[in-house]
């Protein structure tokens, strides 16, 4: 799709459509273009990372998951923390 600056500044978000829908849209100025908006590839985040590490050597799979360790709030005796902050800004 083309579009000039002025009517990709009126309807943005139609361009933003087009690129969602994994279609590319060329600004042009005065009839030559100048941009191309176009939707960004995809990351490289997440699996295809792990993937990666996993192909180089660098990465090695678990044989299964391993359950989290039960964790249990622990009481703390003493002076309270906030009771500890206001004596120490009353000092200063």
């Amino acid at each position: 799709m083309r579009m000039g600056l002025r009517e990709a500044n009126q309807r943005f978000s139609a361009a933003m459509k087009v690129v969602r829908a994994g279609g590319e849209v060329v600004l042009t100025e005065r009839g030559k273009p100048i941009a191309v908006l176009k939707p960004l590839p995809e990351s490289a985040a997440g699996e295809t990372v792990i993937r990666q590490l996993e192909a180089t050597g660098l990465l090695r799979a678990a044989a299964k998951p391993a359950p989290l360790p039960r964790w249990t709030p622990r009481r703390v005796t003493g002076i309270s923390l906030s009771r500890t902050i206001r004596e120490e800004r009353d000092e200063s």
